[in-house]
């Protein structure tokens, strides 16, 4: 059977006390919905349909670019209400697998045993057994073990209540049989709502099979509801990203401080100090250290090198055995040759440094091409920016740059060329000489710094 995937995700999360809808609320730096999303796609299903309601414009413009079916559900009216809304789009011989916008953790592994246990005439249902249920909906079986039907809480009998095993919300439907069930549902209940789970009773009458599967973990299929639930299932993420990467040969200062919102690759024997952050895709080869409190987003760094605490790497390149930090910046289009050394309190930005060179501490290098073996002092800053255009500055190799100097750009710097300390440049810098421009030193004889009043004084 062709696999059509419907996340229900129409709720308002008033719990939230958010102005962002609750699917919109981040986890790992992604929305709620986005984690579903993604885990959806990885089964290849026919088509992904959306239903959503609360916040819809929002929710809706948040995933512009995705390739997903959107069915607006106006009225919060229940968990069936909300299928009904998606159910034009999907045709009869197709599996219907539901899946929740604010369950973010579920893994593909399991939603792939839940479709296979579903046929033409079989429903699979995705339980989970809980130490304490409170909240959710009690799955009833009878003495041989089979599920008879699923009750609410607020709908259960004092014996009922007392059942740990827990309705998780997700299933997989033939879609003919399923749109048949919904239109049968009613809301006489004590939330007034049509609940999905009726149809696991109607399949049961129908003589269609209910086929149960326990989830193998409890986080993968926790809910988010408050700020509580989704700091719980954030750790828990984290928890597995950390294991994830441990299994994969990376030492990890301390498992509990590492957040990976994103991708990351990881070549052989990494190290990954403490309170280090990484955003987007990254890719750290081998041998590679990371110092703690260091933010890298959406950058590749080459292997054996060596960031030290206190970085931001942001859309740059890396290259091989570089030294970097503590407390330097790379800014979008940064990118480093091998064997770069660039130290404490430096800022690089769209910038190109060739193999070898170094800019070790307080420095500015913005928009321009650095060649080989360039010493950039303690200091020197690329003055890029006349206040309304950017202009580049080009550093041949072997040239070295005095402390506090000011390259005002466009320069080109020559190759081996010396700029003199304290020398503000505007012309080009010839190759293999020193160059220096600076203002004449001038000692004022019989100078006499001034002096406070006395206090008290007129």
């Amino acid at each position: 059977m062709k696999l059509s995937i419907v996340i229900l995700a129409a709720g308002q999360g008033k719990r939230m006390n958010s102005d962002r809808p609750k699917v919109l609320q981040p986890l790992a730096g992604r929305p709620l919905l986005g984690h579903v999303i993604a885990t959806a796609r990885t089964l290849e299903p026919t088509a992904i349909e959306v239903v959503y309601g609360h916040g819809g414009e929002q929710v809706r413009a948040a995933f512009a670019g995705e390739s997903v079916g959107w069915a607006l559900q106006a009225e919060q009216l229940g968990t069936g209400h909300a299928l009904m809304q998606a159910m034009p789009s999907i045709a009869d011989d197709h599996l219907v697998l539901v899946l929740y916008g604010d369950v973010p953790l579920i893994r593909r592994e399991t939603l792939a045993a839940l479709v296979a246990l579903a046929g033409p005439r079989a429903m699979s249902l995705l339980t989970v057994q809980l130490p304490d249920p409170t909240g959710y909906g009690r799955i009833v079986r009878d003495a041989d073990g089979r599920v008879q039907r699923i009750v609410e809480q607020k709908d259960a009998t004092p014996d009922e209540l007392a059942i740990r095993e827990g309705n998780t919300g997700v299933m997989a439907v033939p879609a003919g049989l399923l749109r048949q069930w919904l239109g049968r549902l009613r809301n006489a209940n004590a939330q007034g709502e049509y609940y999905l789970t009726d149809v696991v009773e109607m399949a049961v009458a129908d003589g269609v099979a209910v086929r149960p599967l326990v989830a193998p973990t409890v986080p993968e299929v926790l809910g988010i509801n408050d700020r509580l639930q989704l700091a719980e299932v954030e750790a828990e993420y984290r928890r597995l990203r950390a294991r994830a990467l441990l299994q994969a040969g990376v030492t990890l200062a301390d498992p509990a401080r590492i957040d990976v919102r994103g991708t990351l690759e990881t070549g052989r024997d990494v190290f990954i100090d403490v309170n280090v952050v990484f955003e987007g895709h990254v890719r750290l080869g081998d041998r590679v250290r990371i110092g703690p409190n260091t933010v890298v987003r959406d950058s590749s760094i080459g292997a054996d090198t060596q960031v030290f605490a206190c970085c931001v790497v942001e859309s740059a390149t890396i290259g091989a055995s570089c030294n970097i930090g503590p407390f330097a910046r790379f800014r979008p289009s940064s990118q480093l040759a091998d064997e770069v050394h660039v130290g404490n309190f430096v800022e690089v930005k769209n910038s190109r440094m060739g193999n070898a060179s170094k800019a070790n501490h307080l420095a500015y290098v913005g928009d321009a091409t650095v060649g080989a073996r360039v010493n950039i002092g303690a200091g020197t800053i690329v003055a890029n920016y006349d206040g309304a255009n950017k202009h580049r500055t080009t550093i041949g190799d072997d040239a070295h740059t005095g402390s506090n100097s000011v390259l005002v750009a466009p320069i080109v710097v020559g190759e081996g060329a010396t700029v003199g300390a304290g020398s503000t440049v505007t012309k080009a810098v010839p190759a293999g000489k020193l160059t220096v421009a600076r203002a004449k030193q001038v000692t004022l004889e019989g100078w006499k710094r001034p002096v406070k009043a006395p206090k008290g004084g007129v």
